[in-house]
């Protein structure tokens, strides 16, 4: 057997690969390990810039919206007064998202295997060759190329011999759970959650004590997720499961009052997790020959600020039209090699603000001088602006190879709604706000625009080319698209 991709793993991060290629017209199987869909609580919504990519192509939940709030290392981010807010979020649960993937996936002819596993992988100038065991025993499968969307501990990433350097800390003890609270009071609209007798504790951000730090966030009728984190803290290891009594116990010593948590009414699946330490690392290279890493397979870091989709989601979406063009045998020269060169330098973002964030939520009284001093730092509009920034994954443009201007390398992220069907097909665009342009180029689609400037959009939703009509034009074209010029492509509708 053989295809052309192959990917390993059919988490959001595969899924999604998944779906931009078969807009590409190409149907890779998905191998996936387990044999059903995960429907284990994850993250609650997505938030940063693929928030609006996600939008364009149909996926998600309603329409994105500008946090007016948000929380960096337990300190909160006030952003009502950004008139142009970087940080857009969409409400929408981990395993919904996962399932509209999914479903968008094989609605555009991905093949996904589930209870299949990779055991090994060799590969050649040609391609790779899977060794593989499913349901009726073990197979092998030929690939062009082969994407490891395998999460943390992949499988793919370690039999391509591809380092994963970083920092571990052993001392941090996470825990969380979905519970119910007995004889306490939500107050959404403040923002609390009262205990008569024991006090009064915030909801939908992490907040930092002496002796570690909590989260409560609301998830259901009388439900809610309680986390904990606690430094030095004493835990079992893992093969003793979780328990709400633990977490209870926890809660007590960072929060210093006992609130009389109970498992929540309903069959669940209910959350109760501990992670015994804390992984921060990036692979050091995101390419060996044709084997290639996306999401967690490349990089694990801190969910604080709840980067792990947006940034693996892009992974993603940047490397899908890219590898598309390698299979259809028109990618220029260097392309695929830009995904690192793109993608590389954002985990490593990720990597060093979840780690300021958990170094400002550490317990400790130098921790406390350093959280006084920078929140005088967020009392500046100025400074808050660059934390949304960073943490829309917005603050890094990519690199061009074009004239300079403010939009090039960066994600548009005003593209009027119109332009979302448009922007649907996963096709490079090019802006004209001039009505004459006439792009000689079969892979690029023409759409008036009504303001200035002329902008070539990747499929990825990235300014390529910004600027008046003249010879960079072209040289951006075949630079992203290759030298097929074609006939005059028409203008899609006004």
């Amino acid at each position: 057997m053989s295809a052309d991709i192959v990917i390993v793993g059919g988490g959001p991060n595969g899924l999604m690969l998944a779906c931009e290629l078969g807009l590409a017209g190409i149907r890779p199987p998905v191998i996936e390990r387990l044999p059903r869909r995960s429907d284990q609580p994850k993250a609650n919504a997505v938030i940063g810039q693929v928030v609006n990519l996600l939008h364009r192509r149909g996926l998600g939940s309603g329409r994105p919206e500008p946090a007016p709030a948000f929380a960096f290392g337990a300190l909160p981010l006030n952003l009502t007064d950004l008139e142009d807010n970087p940080l857009t979020g969409m409400q929408i649960k981990q395993p919904e998202l996962e399932e509209q993937l999914e479903c968008r996936a094989v609605e555009v002819g991905a093949r996904i295997r589930r209870g299949h596993e990779l055991t090994g992988l060799t590969q050649d100038a040609e391609g790779v060759t899977l060794r593989l065991t499913g349901p009726d025993g073990p197979y092998e499968l030929r690939a062009r190329y082969l994407i490891g969307c395998d999460g943390g501990h992949s499988t793919v990433r370690k039999l391509a011999g591809i380092g994963f350097p970083g920092v571990s800390q052993s001392d941090i003890v996470s825990r969380a759970a979905q519970v119910s609270v007995p004889g306490a009071t939500l107050r959404p609209e403040r923002a609390e959650l009262e205990m008569p007798g024991i006090g009064t504790f915030g909801l939908y951000a992490w907040h930092r004590t002496e002796r570690g730090a909590y989260a409560m966030l609301p998830t259901g009728p009388g439900v809610l997720t309680v986390s904990v984190m606690e430094w030095d803290g004493a835990a079992p290891g893992d093969e003793v499961p979780m328990t709400i009594a633990e977490l209870r116990t926890s809660l007590a010593r960072v929060a210093g009052a006992d609130l009389p948590l109970a498992a929540p009414a309903g069959d669940g699946p209910h959350l109760l997790r501990r992670l015994n330490g804390r992984n921060t690392r990036v692979a050091d290279r995101y390419r060996q020959g044709r084997v290639f890493l996306a999401g967690d397979a490349a990089h694990v870091h801190s969910a604080m600020g709840a980067p792990g989709l947006n940034l693996g989601l892009q992974d993603a979406v940047n490397l899908a039209w890219k590898l598309a063009a390698a299979v259809r045998g028109w990618a220029p020269h260097g392309l695929l090699d830009t995904y690192q060169a793109e993608r590389r330098p954002a985990a490593l973002r990720v990597a060093m603000h979840s780690k300021a964030q958990l170094a400002l939520t550490a317990p400790g009284p130098e921790i406390t001088a350093l959280r006084e001093l920078f929140g005088e730092l967020l009392s500046e509009k100025v400074n808050r602006r660059r934390i949304a920034t960073l943490l829309a994954g917005a603050d890094l443009p990519y690199p061009m190879p074009a004239p300079p201007h403010p939009l090039l390398g960066r994600f548009l992220t005003d593209l009027p709604a119109r332009l979302h069907e448009p922007a649907s097909k996963a096709r490079p665009l090019l802006l004209d706000p001039t009505g004459s342009l006439r792009v000689r180029h079969s892979r690029v689609d023409v759409v008036p625009v009504q303001a200035p400037p002329a902008l070539l959009l990747r499929p990825d939703g990235y300014v390529a080319w910004a600027g008046t009509p003249d010879d960079t034009l072209d040289d951006a074209l075949r630079i992203w698209f290759g030298d097929c010029l074609a006939e005059p492509v028409s203008a899609s509708p006004n």
